[in-house]
């Protein structure tokens, strides 16, 4: 999602930044209990190096995507969000959306392939969600995955933090 943070003055010609994490985010990833190995009630999270996370359940199949503290940090104020379509049919890797804030924009991506089951409204009309609570009720979309092995492809917290601190 954030591999390409564009900055909005520059939407038309759409050039690229890349991020660093800054240290203290990393280590509060870690501490938060997102650890790899850690299934609760067969729920587990994993990242991308988009700054997007899944959450994964394995009894319904379905994953929840949002992005990660570090991407709304990096993304400042959010003031529209453009979110896929229910029932839209997604490859891994495909644009879904899009967040825009007031200083950069960003292309969201399927982290995961499968079918979009439902997608976070509120943040139509109450996109400051994405930073307030991003990781929880700033959620963007469910995706119930077609190719569950998709989600195993993911980077585990602990990966996640070694390319946020570099």
């Amino acid at each position: 999602m954030l591999a390409a943070i564009r900055p909005c003055v520059s939407l038309l010609g759409r050039s690229s930044v890349r991020l660093a994490a800054p240290k203290p985010f990393a280590a509060r990833l870690l501490r938060a209990g997102f650890a790899s190995s850690v299934r609760i009630n067969g729920v587990q999270k994993r990242f991308t190096e988009e700054h997007e996370w899944v959450s994964f359940d394995d009894a319904t199949n379905i994953g929840t995507v949002g992005i990660t503290d570090y991407a709304q940090k990096s993304l400042g104020d959010v003031v529209f969000i453009e979110l896929p379509e229910a029932g839209a049919q997604v490859k891994k890797g495909d644009d879904i959306g899009a967040v825009e804030s007031v200083k950069a924009a960003s292309d969201i991506y399927a982290p995961v392939s499968g079918q979009i089951e439902a997608v976070n409204e509120k943040l139509n009309s109450e996109p400051s969600l994405l930073n307030k609570q991003p990781e929880s009720d700033g959620w963007l979309c469910q995706i119930k995955l077609s190719n569950p092995a998709d989600f195993e492809t993911l980077l585990t917290a602990e990966a996640y933090q070694k390319i946020c601190e570099n």
